[in-house]
């Protein structure tokens, strides 16, 4: 089931003192000390639908990082703006954050570590093949999901070393998004995404009867946020192209050696 929506993005016009929202309100910084970070998505989210968002800028000498989550606290009725979303926040009830560290973000299932099912073994060679992220019976597609630490769009799939290069979740141009996927009648579970991963339902049960706006916290060292729009729908023909071009290819500067024109190259390396 792919995610039948691809509303435009924007943070909310009520946030947190420190933040200031720029560019259509699609990016957010903290302009000073290290909380009063508080920012929230304009609309809702649908079930299945991402709030995606890329760490422009850092700033060292803080403790801890980004925080990401869901609240059913309407912005707008808000008496004032939590200083913190942990544990400020979440202590108002109805709210469920997730702090990102740089390490040991995977929630923990029964299964893990002991599922060496068929499925289990496609889902993980599927990553960088797969030009879908399957969560549950919701996919949404990749290729905006993953952060990159240098230029080329498509290297977590061309290079052999990705898994090794890939960005800590912490990092500047690391992406990470929050979602809820239905289970039941009127609760879903949330899940963090992180650069194209799934971290697993990292809260359950929560319930769905009244709406769900997304929440990020650009707490501490974490300084600067932007969204990334996530397109739904049928890959274009020339996406379906450099996919089947990418599949062939070991290595992303194989392309270098590929009989083909020097525009297509430079689309499949870099697009």
């Amino acid at each position: 089931m792919a995610a039948a929506c691809g509303q435009f993005m924007e943070f909310h016009q009520i946030h947190g003192a420190n933040v200031k929202i720029e560019k259509m309100g699609t990016r957010a910084t903290r302009v000073q000390s290290f909380a009063d970070g508080i920012c929230f998505s304009k609309c809702p989210l649908a079930p299945g639908e991402i709030f995606l968002v890329e760490i422009e800028d850092k700033e060292l000498g803080w403790c801890g990082h980004l925080r990401m989550g869901l609240t059913s606290h309407d912005p707008r009725a808000l008496e004032a703006v939590p200083e913190y979303s942990l544990p400020d926040l979440v202590s108002m009830g109805q709210s469920w954050i997730f702090a990102i560290t740089r390490n040991h973000n995977r929630v923990l299932s029964e299964d893990d570590g002991e599922d060496l099912s068929p499925s289990a073994i496609h889902s993980s060679k599927s990553f960088f093949t797969d030009a879908y992220l399957h969560v549950d019976n919701i996919r949404i597609p990749r290729d905006k999901l993953v952060g990159r630490s240098r230029p080329g769009r498509f290297s977590h799939i061309l290079d052999d070393l990705y898994k090794s290069n890939t960005l800590p979740p912490t990092a500047r141009r690391s992406r990470i998004g929050v979602m809820y996927v239905p289970k039941g009648q009127e609760t879903a579970d949330m899940h963090i995404i992180i650069n194209g991963e799934d971290m697993g339902a990292s809260a359950k049960g929560i319930p769905t009867k009244e709406p769900l706006y997304a929440v990020v916290d650009v707490f501490a060292a974490t300084k600067s946020v932007g969204i990334i729009q996530v397109e739904y729908g049928f890959p274009s023909l020339q996406t379906l192209c450099r996919q089947t071009i990418q599949k062939h290819i070991v290595h992303r500067m194989a392309i270098d050696w590929l009989d083909l024109p020097e525009l297509l190259k430079h689309v499949c390396k870099y697009e």
